[in-house]
Formats: structure tokens, C-alpha cells, sequence
């Protein structure tokens, strides 16, 4: 019943900005929860499970890509004389395809154990507090929890701490010093020099990181208050001591995500330097996929959808 209740809220609360679109969100759950039953099905079967589970992975990143390229292509092909005639189709990106994406495809390739009920499932993917702007919730971190959790007062009390700390550093911090460096941008280079520009890049990198970082905090705080206990996604990631290190402190669930699922399988950098490189590659180029073709911005701060 606590799954049917926050099923049906997150539809509500997702329907309430993307009214079309959350039947596109609920393709997935479908897609998914069919594919992850039958791989688990055929897990002894290596060639019939991997059928499946290509299926899913194709199914899931084709929809992701038709939404963050197709008018990207169809741009860039107008530009060409036989292709002038081409007009983009001006769809609108759904909110939070990149997260719920990766979630439900995460699902089918860890599945041991299948999902029997479709509603938990569904729960698992909808959950509305990390279903805009995450983070990255793999469902083996929280599949017993979908089943046997527990709400208290502690949870509770513990949650509201941490929304409220991610609250103030979307409002208090992140949109006042969005408001500085968007300022000093929207001068011309020659009007804001040296000092102004280290401002602006200063007051950007405390935006993104406290805009991002709060809504990963809402959403943390959230889920604890029912009972859920999500992993964390930023670790002081300006206190990193390289490029390295700045990775695995920041995103750190989407970083985790390439790194268990594409780098590691690929055979991380235990291969050959040109092998290693080719792996760094290509996560890398995902990695840029997976936030599209451009940028976009929500509340003044930059979150992929």
C-alpha cells in the first residue's frame, strides 16, 4: 500500500509539469520490469538473457536519444543545401529522461533478483523526490527497502534536516551568487577584466555546486523521511586533490553508474595504455551523451535533464 501511495503521487507530481510525458515515464516501467523478468528467467541461459538485456539497454538509450539529439541532427543537417528544407520538431526535453533512464536500465542489468510487483517497481522509478534532478538511484541500493523499510520519528526528524540544508543551499546561497556571476556575464569581456572575470568564474563554480548539491540534499532528506536511506552524491568535491579525485566527489552517482557498467566491464585499467585510453574514451564520450548536446538551465543553474 506505501508503494501504491507514492506510485500514484509521483505520477501525480510529474504529471502536474509534464502532463503528456508521463506516459513516456511509464513506458519504461513497463519496458523494464518485462525485461528485467525475463532476463532473471533465463539467467542460465547467457544468449537468451542478453537478448534482453540489450533490448532494454537499446530500447532505454534510443528514447533518451531521440529527445536530446533529433533536433540537434536535423540543425546541423539543414545546414546543408540538400537538407535546407529540414525544420526541427521543437520537442521539449522531458524532465528528469536522464535520471529515470539509467535507473530503470540499471535495474535489468544487476537484476538477481526480479521484481515481482510492478507497483514497487514503479515506485522504485517515479519516486517523485529524486525524479527531476536526481541523483542516480540504482535499484539494487534500495530494493530491500521497496519491501521493508521503516518510518520513525528519527527518520523522520533526520530527513527534514537534511532537506532543510539543501533548501537553503539552493535559495540562500546558490540564487544569490547566480545572480552575481550571471551580472558580471552579461557584461562584455572589456567591461569586467581580470578581477571581474575570476568573480564570475568563482561565483559560477559555487552555483552549480550549491544548486546541485542542494537538490541532491531535498532529495536525500526526502526519502529518508519514508523510510528509504539513498546514497550520497557530492563529497566536498572542491576540496579534491586532483582531476581524479574531483570525479569521484562529484556526481558521484552518475560517476559510479559509467564506472561499474561501462569502464570496469570494458576492463578498467588493467589492459593495455592504448586499451585504458580507449576505455577513459569512451566513458567520457558517454558521460557527454548522457547530458546532451547542450546544457540547460534550471533556476539559473545548470542540471541535466
Amino acid at each position: 500500500m506505501r508503494n501504491i501511495i507514492l506510485l500514484a503521487a509521483s505520477l501525480i507530481f510529474y504529471a502536474w509539469g509534464e502532463p503528456v510525458y508521463v506516459f513516456l515515464m511509464v513506458f519504461p516501467i513497463f519496458t523494464d520490469y518485462a525485461c528485467g523478468y525475463y532476463v532473471s528467467k533465463h539467467i542460465n541461459n547467457k544468449k537468451i538473457a542478453k537478448r534482453f538485456l540489450a533490448a532494454s539497454v537499446i530500447i532505454n538509450l534510443s528514447v533518451l536519444g531521440f529527445f536530446k539529439y533529433t533536433d540537434f541532427f536535423i540543425e546541423n543537417l539543414s545546414v546543408i543545401p540538400a537538407f535546407s528544407s529540414l525544420q526541427p520538431l521543437g520537442l521539449a526535453l522531458p524532465i528528469g529522461i536522464s535520471f529515470y533512464t539509467f535507473q530503470t536500465m540499471s535495474y535489468t542489468i544487476d537484476v538477481a533478483k526480479v521484481q515481482k510487483n510492478i507497483t514497487s517497481f514503479g515506485a522504485y522509478v517515479a519516486a517523485f523526490p529524486q525524479l527531476v534532478a536526481g541523483p542516480v538511484i540504482r535499484y539494487n541500493t534500495i530494493a530491500e527497502q521497496l519491501t521493508d523499510r521503516t518510518e520513525s520519528f528519527e527518520n523522520f526528524a533526520a530527513g527534514l534536516r537534511r532537506f532543510t540544508a539543501g533548501l537553503a543551499k539552493k535559495v540562500i546561497i546558490a540564487n544569490n551568487v547566480a545572480a552575481l556571476a550571471d551580472g558580471v556575464l552579461a557584461l562584455n569581456g572589456s567591461e569586467y577584466g581580470a578581477v571581474g572575470a575570476w568573480l564570475a568564474m568563482i561565483a559560477y563554480s559555487l552555483q552549480i555546486y550549491f544548486d546541485f548539491s542542494g537538490y541532491s540534499d531535498m532529495a536525500i532528506g526526502l526519502a529518508r523521511m519514508m523510510g528509504f536511506k539513498y546514497l550520497e552524491n557530492f563529497n566536498y568535491p572542491y576540496i579534491a586533490r586532483s582531476v581524479t579525485d574531483f570525479w569521484r566527489r562529484w556526481h558521484i552517482s552518475l560517476s559510479t553508474f559509467f564506472r561499474d557498467y561501462v569502464y570496469i566491464p570494458l576492463g578498467g585499467n588493467r589492459v593495455s595504455k592504448p586499451r585504458w585510453i580507449f576505455n577513459m574514451m569512451l566513458v567520457w564520450l558517454l558521460t557527454g551523451f548522457w547530458h546532451g548536446a547542450a546544457g540547460r538551465l534550471y533556476s539559473g543553474a545548470y542540471i541535466s535533464a
